[in-house]
């Protein structure tokens, strides 16, 4: 079992910066990937960024050339959100795979709300 605990998140304004940060716990060496999903209200849930243990990065058409995802070491995996707007505005949840690709979930974090206000 992975436990993941998100941190960061807020209310900013259009053009404003976040970031978030995700620390993976208990079966790490399970985790070939790691990645964020958003949650609009009334939307469903997308992926917004995604990388996997070797480095292969992907991101959402929407958060190209404004968001950047890294890893710190392979327990923690950031989201550095910038010139947000406010379709950006969700619940943004952590996610652990054991598959490198399709982002296919295994673990979640509890989600962590970012507004960007108009």
């Amino acid at each position: 079992q992975v436990q993941l605990v998100e941190s960061g998140g807020g209310l900013v304004q259009t053009g404003g910066s976040l970031r978030l940060s995700c620390a993976a716990s208990g079966s790490i060496l399970s985790i070939a990937s790691m990645g964020w999903y958003r949650q609009a209200p009334g939307k469903q849930r997308e992926l917004v960024a995604s990388i996997t243990t070797g480095g292969i990065i992907n991101y959402a058409d929407a958060v190209k050339g404004r968001f950047t995802i890294s890893r710190d070491t392979s327990k923690v995996v950031n989201l550095q959100m910038n010139s947000l707007k406010p379709e950006d505005t969700a619940v943004y949840y952590c996610y652990a795979s054991k598959l490198p690709f399709g982002a296919v979930a295994n673990s979640w974090g509890q989600g962590t709300q970012v507004t960007v206000s108009s």
